[in-house]
C-alpha cells in the first residue's frame, strides 16, 4: 500500500510553484544634524548577482533610481540633491552601456529642513532591478521616515510590509514543498531498496563489514562511512542536475510541450524496463573499475565500495531516481538536492541499522520471487504517470487526442492490468512460479482492483474527486457533461444555452459557469451589467487549478456566487495559440523578447500588475480595474475561499 501511495502521490509532477522575483528591499533612518535640520537615509538591500542603477544613466539606458519627497504643502524644504553612493561604474551586460550601479547595497541621502509640526515625511522612490541576464519592469516603493525621535530608527516601508507578508507565505510553501519532495524521496529510496538489484545486498554487504572488521564497533563504523557515502554520492548527482537547471524556479517546465513529451518517452521506457522486456545498465568497464577501487581498503575503498553499489544497482535504482529528478527539477532550486538525500537517506539507512545490530538479519524477510512482483508494480504506476506527462502536452496545445475519457481508458486499462498481475493471471518474463497469492499480495491487488473500478465511473461522467486533479478536466471531453448528460441542467440562475451568451463568453462544464477567455470582452461585458469581475489566471496544465475548479467551486454557495454574482475571466498563462500579427509587442519583463503567445501575454500582465506568477491566482475588481480585495492564490478551503468572494462583492455593493 505504501508503495502505491508513493507514485500516486509523484503524479503532483504538475505542480505549479513559482514564485516572483523580489530581489530589492528598501529601510529608511532619520538623523537630526541640527534644531530643524534632519538626514534622511534610504538603503536599499539588494540580492546577490542583482544591481539598481544610479539616480543618472545615459540616454536609452535603464529606468534611473529616482525620489521624490512630499514636502506636505511646505512642511519641509529639501536641501540640494539626493546624494547617493560611490557604486560601480562599467558595462552593462544588458543595456550594452558604461551606467553606473549599485550591488549588495545601495545608500542615498538627503537633507531636509522642517519647517512645520509634521513628525512624518514620505517618499516615493523608482527603480528598475537587473541580473546580468534580465530586468525586472520599473517598480514603485513607498518610503516612510519618522521625524519625531530625531534619531536614527529603521523604517519598513508600506510596499515592503506587504512584499514582507507575501514572501513569508511564499517562504512557508517553498519550505513545505521541500519537506514533501524530502518524503516522496525518502519513500522511493524504500521502494529501489524492495528491488531485486538492492535487497540482496543488505545482508551481503553488512556480513562482509562485520566479518572483516576487527570489533563490533569498527564494524559498525564502516557500516556507518558506506551510508554517508552512499548519500554523498546520490547528493552530488542532485548538485549536477541543480547546477545543470539552476537556481531558479523551473515552472515554465511543467507547462513546455516538449518537456512533458521527452518525459513521457523516458518514463516509458523506464516503465518498459520494469516490467522485464530489458534491463538499464551502465558498462561493465565502468563496474569493474570501480569495483577494483573498492579493494584499496579504509575510508577511500569503503566509498568505492558504496559507488559500486550505487552502478550495480542502476537498473532498478535509474528509473526510480530518474523519476525523482524530473519532478525535483520541475520545482527548481535546490529541490534535487532534497530529493537526492531523501532517496539516500532510505537506502543508506539499512546498512547502518543491520551493522548496528546483526541479529535482525534473521528477521530479514528471505530475497525471492516477491522482488521482482515490486519492481513490476513499479513499472506499472511508472507507466501511468507517463501519460500524465503526455496529457499535460496535449491540454497545452488543444489537440484534444488524450481527452479526460481516453486518459480513463488508459489508467483503467494500466491499473486492471496490475490488478490481475497481482492475482496471478498474468506472467511476465522475469516472474518466479506463482502457486499461491500471500496475504499482502492479495490485499494490494484488491486496493487496485477497487481503485480501477472507482475510475469506471468516470468514463460516463463522474468528477472522481480522489484524482481530480490528474485527469484532464471535465470540459476536456468527449461529453463534457457525461454520458446523457445536458447543458443547463442546475438550478441555479444563469444562461442555460449557448444561444444565450454574449459575445466572447462559454460555459464551463460540467457546471454551466459562463467564463470569458478574452479579457477586454469581459471587462466590457462586466461594465454593461453591472457587477464585479473575477480574473482566473490558470494553466491548462496546471494540477492546483483543476483541484480548485472541481473541489471548491462546486460548493452550492461558491457556484451561485460564479454563475450570478461576477463576471468570470479564466486567462490561460500556458495558452500556445499565436497572437494575431498586430497583437504582437515587446515583453516589459525581458527586453528584446517579443510576447508572441496569448498565454505570454496573461502571464506577463499577471507578473507586472500582482507581482505573482503562480497559478491558480483569483483577482477579484470593478469594472475600472480596481482591486476589491487583495488577491489569493491556492485556496483548498472551501469556507476560507467563499469568505474572500463575499468580501470582495461585498464591498463593491457598498
Amino acid at each position: 500500500m505504501k508503495k502505491l501511495l508513493f507514485v500516486f502521490s509523484f503524479l503532483l509532477v504538475s505542480l505549479c510553484s513559482a514564485q516572483i522575483l523580489e530581489p530589492v528591499k528598501w529601510t529608511t533612518s532619520v538623523e537630526k544634524i541640527a534644531d530643524t535640520e534632519y538626514k534622511l537615509t534610504a538603503k536599499a538591500t539588494i540580492d546577490s548577482g542583482w544591481h539598481v542603477y544610479s539616480q543618472n544613466v545615459p540616454e536609452d539606458g535603464p529606468v534611473a533610481t529616482s525620489f521624490i519627497f512630499d514636502d506636505q504643502g511646505g512642511a519641509f524644504k529639501i536641501i540640494g540633491n539626493t546624494v547617493e553612493g560611490e557604486g560601480h561604474t562599467a558595462m552593462d551586460p544588458v543595456f550594452k552601456k558604461t551606467i553606473k550601479y549599485f550591488e549588495n547595497t545601495a545608500v542615498f541621502e538627503q537633507k531636509i529642513e522642517v519647517s512645520g509640526t509634521k513628525n512624518s515625511l514620505t517618499a516615493l522612490v523608482e527603480f528598475m532591478a537587473c541580473d546580468d541576464t534580465k530586468c525586472l519592469p520599473p517598480t514603485e516603493a513607498e518610503l516612510t521616515f519618522d521625524l519625531a525621535s530625531g534619531a536614527s530608527a529603521k523604517q519598513e516601508t508600506a510596499a515592503d510590509k506587504t512584499t514582507t507578508v507575501d514572501s513569508e507565505d511564499k517562504g512557508a510553501e517553498a519550505e513545505k514543498g521541500l519537506w514533501t519532495i524530502f518524503f516522496l524521496a525518502f519513500l522511493s529510496g524504500f521502494a529501489a531498496l524492495l528491488t531485486p538489484c538492492v535487497f540482496p545486498m543488505i545482508p551481503m554487504t553488512v556480513s562482509f563489514f562485520t566479518k572483516q572488521s576487527k570489533n563490533k564497533a569498527q564494524g559498525i563504523r564502516n557500516a556507518v562511512i558506506y551510508g554517508l557515502s552512499i548519500i554523498i554520492i546520490y547528493v552530488l548527482l542532485g548538485s549536477i542536475v541543480t547546477a545543470v537547471f539552476g537556481a531558479d524556479s523551473l515552472n515554465a517546465l511543467s507547462t513546455n510541450v516538449w518537456f512533458n513529451v521527452i518525459f513521457f518517452l523516458i518514463l516509458v521506457f523506464f516503465a518498459v524496463s520494469f516490467l522485464g522486456a530489458f534491463e538499464i545498465v551502465l558498462p561493465s568497464s565502468l563496474a569493474n573499475k570501480v569495483d577494483s577501487q573498492a579493494d584499496r581498503g579504509g575510508m577511500i575503498g569503503i566509498f568505492f565500495m558504496a559507488l559500486a553499489l550505487a552502478i550495480v544497482s542502476f537498473s532498478c535504482t535509474g528509473p526510480i531516481v530518474g523519476t525523482l529528478l524530473v519532478q525535483a527539477a520541475s520545482k527548481g532550486g535546490i529541490a534535487p538536492i532534497v530529493g537526492m538525500l531523501g532517496f539516500s537517506t532510505a537506502i543508506a539507512l539499512p546498512f547502518s541499522l543491520f551493522a548496528a545490530f546483526p541479529g535482525w538479519l534473521n528477521a530479514l524477510p528471505k530475497s525471492g520471487g516477491w522482488l521482482n512482483t515490486v519492481k513490476v508494480v513499479l513499472g506499472f504506476l511508472e507507466l501511468a504517470l507517463a501519460f500524465k506527462f503526455l496529457s499535460n502536452a496535449d491540454l497545452v496545445v488543444q489537440t484534444h487526442l488524450l481527452e479526460r475519457e481516453v486518459f480513463l481508458a488508459l489508467w483503467i486499462t494500466i491499473f486492471g492490468a496490475l490488478a490481475f498481475y497481482l492475482f496471478g493471471k498474468i506472467t511476465l518474463p522475469h516472474d518466479s512460479p506463482l502457486n499461491h497469492i500471500s496475504v499482502g499480495r492479495l490485499s494490494l491487488g484488491l486496493v487496485v482492483l477497487s481503485f480501477t473500478i472507482y475510475m469506471i465511473p468516470g468514463l460516463w461522467g463522474a468528477p472522481l474527486n480522489l484524482i481530480s486533479a490528474f485527469p484532464p478536466p471535465q470540459q476536456y471531453s468527449e461529453s463534457p457533461y457525461g454520458v446523457g448528460g445536458s447543458k443547463g441542467s442546475g438550478t441555479i440562475d444563469g444562461p442555460q444555452s449557448h444561444g444565450d451568451l454574449p459575445d466572447g463568453a462559454h460555459l464551463l462544464a460540467p457546471h454551466d459557469i459562463m467564463a470569458f477567455d478574452d479579457y477586454d470582452k469581459g471587462m466590457a461585458y462586466a461594465k454593461k451589467v453591472g457587477k464585479p469581475v473575477m480574473i482566473d489566471f490558470t494553466g491548462w496544465a496546471c494540477v492546483n487549478c483543476r483541484k480548485m475548479e472541481q473541489n471548491v467551486w462546486p460548493d452550492p454557495k461558491v457556484l451561485k456566487i460564479l454563475k450570478s454574482d461576477v463576471v468570470l475571466i479564466s486567462l490561460y498563462v500556458d495558452d500556445k495559440r499565436k497572437l494575431e500579427a498586430d497583437e504582437i509587442v515587446d515583453s516589459q519583463l525581458n527586453p528584446g523578447k517579443k510576447l508572441k503567445y496569448i498565454g505570454q501575454k496573461w502571464s506577463e500582465m499577471q507578473t507586472l500588475r500582482y507581482k505573482a506568477n503562480s497559478q491558480p491566482f483569483y483577482v477579484l475588481m470593478d469594472s475600472n480595474e480596481k482591486k476589491l480585495i487583495e488577491p489569493i492564490a491556492y485556496t483548498p478551503d472551501v469556507e476560507e475561499y467563499l469568505n474572500w468572494l463575499n468580501t470582495g462583492i461585498n464591498k463593491f455593493k457598498k
